[in-house]
């Protein structure tokens, strides 16, 4: 599995990619759709990947009791609650 930090790099390489382009052609509303864009995007990738540490089995060392699929279903949901 990839790691959280190569996730974002690669989701950074391929918006730096498009942003040059648009810079190289003076395009500056589709820039500023990357800029925005990229926060989205970003923002959504790292509550999927909130989602994915919390779904992901732990080591035993590190635990001391078994959590249950409700409890992590609990732990979602106070994740993606808005406030």
């Amino acid at each position: 599995m990839r790691s959280r930090d190569r996730v974002l790099q690669s989701l950074e390489n391929v918006y730096r990619s498009a942003f040059s382009a648009a810079e190289e052609a003076e395009d500056k509303a589709a820039m500023a759709r990357l800029d925005l864009e990229y926060q989205r995007d970003q923002l959504q990738l790292e509550v999927l990947l909130d989602v994915r540490e919390l779904l992901r089995p732990r080591e035993p060392d590190t635990v001391d009791k078994t959590t249950s699929l409700l409890e992590k279903a609990q732990q979602i949901r106070k994740l993606t609650k808005l406030r």
